[in-house]
C-alpha cells in the first residue's frame, strides 16, 4: 500500500511539475491569458507578442485593415486567431486598440488599431524576431512587414521574397 501511494504521489508531482513548465514556457510578458504582450528582444528592444511570446508583425499593405495575405501567404505569415470567447485581451504596456476582423475565408483574426497581426514562420522560438523589415510578394502583391511593438523598432530581417 506504501508503494502504491508512493507512486500516486509520483504521478502526481510530475503532473504538477510538468504544469508549471509549461505555464512559464508560455508566458509571453503577460499572464499567458492575454491575446497581445509585450517581450524585450535584445537588439530589438520592447514587441508585441500572442500569448505563446512569438513576435507579432503587421505589414503597411494592411494597416486600413484590408486583407491582402491570402492563400500562400499565410503559410509564411500566419495570421494571430482570435480567442475563442471573441473578445482579444491586453496585457500592461500594449498600447493601442485591439479588435477583430474576418477574413475572406470566415476565421476572425486580432488587429492592433485595424491592423491585422500575425506571426512569421520562421520565428521557431519566444524571442526571435526574423520577419522584421522583410519585404516580399504573394500572388503580385507586394509585402513590407514590420514587428509590431507601439514605436519603431531596429530591423532585424531584410532582403527581398517572393514566394
Amino acid at each position: 500500500m506504501a508503494r502504491r501511494s508512493m507512486l500516486i504521489y509520483g504521478i502526481a508531482f510530475a503532473l504538477l511539475g510538468a504544469a508549471c513548465g509549461a505555464a512559464a514556457a508560455t508566458n509571453g510578458g503577460g499572464s499567458g491569458r492575454e491575446t497581445v504582450s509585450v517581450r524585450s528582444v535584445a537588439g530589438v528592444g520592447n514587441i508585441y507578442t500572442d500569448a505563446q511570446g512569438m513576435a507579432l508583425y503587421s505589414p503597411t499593405q494592411e494597416s486600413n485593415g484590408t486583407i491582402m495575405c491570402t492563400g500562400s501567404c499565410t503559410n509564411i505569415w500566419i495570421p494571430l486567431a482570435a480567442p475563442a470567447s471573441g473578445t482579444p485581451t491586453a496585457a500592461s504596456g500594449v498600447n493601442g486598440n485591439l479588435g477583430v476582423l474576418t477574413r475572406p475565408d470566415g476565421t476572425k483574426q486580432v488587429t492592433l488599431d485595424g491592423a491585422p497581426l500575425y506571426r512569421f514562420y520562421l520565428d521557431r522560438s519566444p524571442g526571435t524576431v526574423n520577419g522584421n523589415g522583410i519585404t516580399d510578394s504573394f500572388g503580385g502583391v507586394m509585402f513590407s512587414w514590420r514587428v509590431e511593438s507601439g514605436s519603431k523598432v531596429k530591423s532585424s530581417g531584410s532582403g527581398n521574397y517572393g514566394y
